[in-house]
């Protein structure tokens, strides 16, 4: 994939998810330090860890003025227009949605040109996709999406494996991305709309 697409689609990823650290943090009614903190954290921590984990260092988060201003950016768009956010229905999930799919395509490209296996860039793809959402939900005191019963890991993975597979097997790159987001916010759409779930750990009586 062309490095600007892949660097868009990561900058979209951050801001998508931005939005929802920062959604989070206004039902908690945080101040707007800690909107900013939660904006910063969903945008960025999984595209931080990926690029630690591959060797991309100082990771692109914290050496690109960009990415900084990218979550400001959000935290204030919601800080400020917090109640017509609010009004949508599963804010905070159909903004996740999209920043999987964004996140799962960007972080795997990356992985790919970084010379990983294509086994481990899925993985790295998926971890891009999770890893903001995870840190989000534990900064406000919630189980991680991820650990629940949902389509979340899952549905990154899947979009994750479509590019690594798609790779190997030199289909256009371009194509690539968009029937992996594609198959990444389906999934999710069916778990949150019509509650897809992978199955759950029964509680003994």
């Amino acid at each position: 994939m062309n490095p600007l697409l892949t660097h868009v689609l990561d900058l979209g990823g951050t801001f998508v998810f931005a939005i929802s650290g920062a959604t989070t943090a206004t039902k908690r009614q945080m101040d707007i330090f800690g909107v900013m903190v939660l904006a910063f954290a969903a945008g960025n921590a999984g595209g931080i860890t990926r690029d630690l984990l591959i060797g991309a260092v100082p990771p692109a988060a914290i050496s690109n003025w960009i990415y900084l201003a990218v979550s400001v950016l959000a935290g204030l768009i919601v800080f400020r227009w917090n109640p017509i956010v609010a009004k949508l229905d599963h804010p905070v999930q159909w903004l996740d949605a999209v920043g999987l799919a964004f996140f799962a395509v960007a972080g795997t490209e990356k992985a790919l040109a970084y010379g990983l296996d294509p086994i481990m860039a899925a993985l790295l793809g998926m971890l891009t996709g999770i890893g903001g959402g995870m840190l989000r939900d534990v900064l406000a005191n919630e189980i991680p999406a991820v650990l629940r019963s949902d389509l979340y890991a899952l549905a990154a993975l899947a979009c994750a494996v479509i590019v690594s597979v798609g790779h190997v097997l030199n289909y256009p790159s371009v194509l690539l991305a968009a029937v992996g987001m594609t198959v990444c916010f389906v999934l999710r759409f069916m778990a949150i709309k019509y509650g897809w779930r992978l199955p759950a750990a029964k509680i003994s009586k």
